[in-house]
């Protein structure tokens, strides 16, 4: 039975210990913004951000390129096509976040996670791992 501890961060690596992984926020609500961003945090995660618009986002992906991002499609009366095609460009693992989405969509959905909002912190986690896990290997390597 999970018990409200299993969420700390553990010295045995535990799988939803996100330490040393960098995310990039997007997302125009700041109470969805905040509980995101302090969760992630209490994992072990840097996050970038909170974004509420493509600029800010752009802005912050300049300064420092994350590891991955978590992008709300719906962004102040814009969508975040753009956005993710840029991270995309980059490099850079995108999990979208949206509550609708239109269609057809303008630009290839192909590699990119999209989450259901509101979206599970285990729904978050199972998208995480395995970028956590990559680059921990890569480390390794």
């Amino acid at each position: 039975m999970p018990t409200s501890n299993d969420h700390e961060l553990s010295e045995s690596g535990a799988t939803d210990d996100l330490r040393g992984l960098e995310i990039l926020l997007v997302e125009d609500s700041p109470v969805v913004a905040d509980a995101l961003k302090q969760h992630l945090e209490l994992l072990g995660a840097r996050v970038i951000g909170p974004a509420a618009t493509t600029a800010e986002a752009k802005k912050l992906i300049a300064q420092s390129l994350p590891h991955v991002a978590l992008i709300d499609f719906h962004l102040r009366g814009e969508n975040s096509y753009q956005l993710i095609a840029q991270a995309r460009d980059l490099g850079i693992p995108v999990i979208m976040l949206s509550g609708s989405l239109e269609f057809p969509v303008p630009i290839s959905l192909e590699g990119i996670a999209l989450l259901e909002k509101p979206a599970s912190e285990a729904q978050i986690l199972e998208h995480l791992r395995p970028i956590v896990e990559k680059r921990r290997g890569q480390h390794l390597a």
